[in-house]
């Protein structure tokens, strides 16, 4: 690829080896499929399985139009900081975020698309909880109720009228948006709330498109373990706030 790609997607990754070797291949199709040069970019968080290997082996019949790079922590560092660096180091005009088990299937990055390449919103993020939104796979019970009410607090807390923000496909114009992750914290847990807070900030037009998902099997977020680090990673976003590390002076 000779020239900067229109659009890099960042996967963060850790123990994903499964995973990727389909995701890889599908988004990679996908890609070259409809001509849209591309880069992907993998953020290994300290993996100890084969991630970086079936990421860096993956076939790419079109290396004009598309190339891999991956991207290694050296230690596990955490889901939100393995997506800062990887949008912060990305070369594309528009960086959309997906997780490694494509649980949003890469087809619907053309409802994103739709909203941000054309100018519309300066960030697109899918919803499972709009009309419109297809569950196929749901998660257990418990999972689909805390992260309602997680939901339901983000609301409560901040002004984001989004109903779902940790669904983990998202679409990012660069030119506006890279200041986004320059100011984000937090390296785990709650940093989709925190990047959505500072883009209402910035004063970025955030739409939320409605979509197709499946539930992976394999999911390491543990609600009953992981969920109070969430809820204290809110309470940081404030704080962070209050104390100016979201300050938009130069």
């Amino acid at each position: 690829m000779s020239n900067n790609p229109v659009l890099s997607v960042v996967i963060p990754a850790l123990n994903e080896a499964d995973h990727l070797r389909s995701s890889l291949k599908s988004i990679c199709e996908y890609f070259e499929a409809r001509s849209i040069p591309t880069e992907i970019v993998v953020v290994d968080d300290g993996s100890t399985d084969d991630t970086v290997e079936v990421a860096l082996k993956t076939t790419i019949t079109d290396l004009s139009l598309v190339k891999i790079r991956v991207l290694k922590n050296g230690a596990n560092r955490g889901k939100g900081y393995s997506v800062r660096r990887g949008m912060l180091e990305s070369q594309g005009l528009f960086s959309l975020m997906t997780d490694a088990d494509l649980s949003t299937p890469i087809e619907e990055f053309s409802k994103l698309e739709y909203f941000v390449m054309a100018g519309r919103f300066q960030v697109a993020i899918a919803s499972r909880d709009l009309e419109g939104s297809r569950v196929e796979i749901h998660q257990s019970k418990v999972r689909e109720n805390a992260g309602r009410l997680f939901n339901q607090l983000v609301r409560l807390f901040f002004p984001l009228k989004v109903r779902d923000t940790q669904c983990g496909f998202k679409l990012f114009s660069m030119q506006q948006c890279r200041k986004i992750f320059e100011l984000q914290q937090l390296e785990r847990f709650a940093f989709d709330v925190e990047i959505l807070f500072i883009a209402h900030k910035l004063g970025l037009a955030i739409g939320e498109v409605p979509i197709i998902w499946r539930n992976a099997e394999a999911s390491s977020l543990n609600f009953f373990k992981d969920g109070p680090r969430m809820l204290l990673d809110l309470m940081k976003i404030y704080w962070f706030d209050l104390t100016g590390k979201y300050s938009l002076k130069e």
